[in-house]
């Protein structure tokens, strides 16, 4: 063990050494080359050794201060505390939302069907599974479809890995349909001065095209189990004992739970509106307002406060995160980004769509085998860049949204909720999926689904 991690870590230490040695060779000054392999270091080290990804955080960017790569007071700027603050807040009212038991009971609410057939569960698990990513996060909303898939695969008595991978699948693609389903989209958010609008009037549908598309594909792939879960239903006959299974009749606690966060949710939709009407800066409304009802939250529930930060915030990630977007800004400080930009922009020169393309294949391919905040913070500096010589940027975000979330789709570890799902699958059921039997369905719902959002993208550029 400790002679494959020693191994790794002389493997990560050759590549960085070797793409500092080139970019310093292509005409970069030492702090260029050296932000540069800062971040790469930082990035291959999550990748390579994921348990100790904040030592290489801190340690990076502890190197850039030191070598003066850049000075405190861009690196505080650049480390998005706003988006930070903001997944906090969001933290502790999904704390709020796990403990009143909201979810169990939103899931199970949709899953009472009258006349129930395998099609029509199959569908409900996944616009369920899309649009519970959509209105929380991809995290949150997988860990309770697995329960929920379990619970009706064991009444049923049919393996749960084909709606599993369904569920999966689908929370990914619903992920990009607001600035709430992963943590890049309010990270692209932040940085572009997209609006919650926009997302709805613009990602939502593509998200909900590309959803439908994923759908009719996996009503084929999986065929043979729907089929087999079609005559077990008849068997039974009627679903009157399942409605009372997964009936939970929700209490006063749950309803104001509910309350709390539509308001938030509520004060979100209308931000931009909001901020225009008191002259705030862009996203500000959007920003504050989970902090403003975590506030509230940890008054009404003060036994519990300290719990919901302690244990409900994700202070491990948040700090990566922070440290991350400060090492990425040291690329903007020291302009290795505008080196990357004009090669970039002479390559496509010519061709804008494939600009695009390249963004959005770059991202999807990147995110199957890392972290998605970790890929989306590396570009997001050089698409911001673009803008500086004239190139329409909006597009672009929207590729690397969807590239950043759709690619997770592609292997077993894309993306966070894969992760989660396998080890919860493990964890209850014994149960595994292989590589490949993952990589078969998720590559071609992938690419399907990452075509259409190019296609769409291409005619939305054309358009302008």
């Amino acid at each position: 063990m400790k002679k494959r991690l020693l191994l790794k870590l002389i493997g990560l230490l050759l590549i960085v050494s070797v793409v500092g040695y080139l970019v310093k060779s292509s005409g970069l000054n030492f702090r260029q080359a050296l932000s540069v392999s800062i971040f790469l270091a930082s990035i291959l080290g999550s990748l390579f050794f994921w348990d100790f990804r904040l030592s290489f955080a801190f340690l990076g960017t502890s190197i850039l201060l030191l070598f003066r790569a850049i000075d405190l007071e861009n690196l505080i700027k650049s480390a998005s505390l706003e988006v930070i603050l903001f997944l906090a807040g969001m933290m502790i009212l999904i704390g709020l939302l796990k403990q009143s038991g909201f979810f169990a009971w939103l899931v199970m609410l949709i899953l009472r069907i009258k006349k129930l057939t395998a099609k029509k569960l199959f569908i409900s698990i996944s616009i369920t599974s899309a649009l519970l990513a959509c209105a929380v996060d991809e995290v949150t909303s997988i860990i309770f479809m697995v329960a929920a898939i379990f619970q009706i695969c064991d009444f049923f008595e049919t393996n749960p890995i084909p709606f599993l991978i369904t569920s999966v699948l689908s929370t990914n693609i619903g992920s990009t349909g607001t600035v709430l389903g992963n943590p890049i989209g309010i990270l692209i958010a932040a940085k572009s001065g997209l609006t919650f609008e926009d997302f709805i009037l613009q990602a939502f549908p593509i998200m909900l095209v590309c959803l439908i598309a994923a759908i009719f594909l996996l009503f084929f792939w999986y065929r043979k189990p729907l089929q087999n879960l079609d005559e077990k239903i008849k068997e039974i006959g009627s679903n009157e004992i399942f409605l009372k299974l997964i009936s939970v009749p929700p209490d006063k606690n749950l309803r104001f739970s509910f309350f709390i966060f539509g308001l938030t949710l509520f004060f979100i939709a209308l931000h931009h509106r909001l901020e225009i009407l008191l002259n705030l800066e862009v996203n500000t409304i959007l920003l504050i307002a989970p902090l403003i009802f975590a506030a509230f939250v940890m008054l009404w529930k003060y036994k519990y406060a300290r719990e919901f930060v302690e244990h409900d915030v994700e202070w491990w990630t948040l700090l990566f995160f922070l440290f991350l977007f400060g090492q990425a800004g040291t690329l903007q400080y020291t302009g290795a980004i505008d080196f990357f930009t004009k090669k970039l922009s002479f390559l496509f020169r010519n061709n804008y769509s494939l600009l695009i393309g390249a963004i959005l294949w770059l991202s999807a391919i990147g995110s199957s085998c890392l972290d998605n905040v970790v890929l989306v913070t590396a570009f997001l500096p050089i698409i911001k860049s673009f803008e500086s010589i004239g190139i329409l940027i909006r597009p672009l975000w929207w590729a690397l949204l969807f590239g950043g979330c759709l690619g997770g789709n592609i292997t077993l570890v894309g993306s966070t909720a894969n992760i989660v799902a396998l080890g919860i699958l493990e964890k209850e059921k014994k149960l595994k999926i292989k590589f490949f039997e993952w990589l078969k369905i998720g590559i071609i719902v992938s690419i399907l689904t990452i075509l259409i959002v190019w296609i769409i993208l291409i005619l939305f550029w054309k358009t302008k």
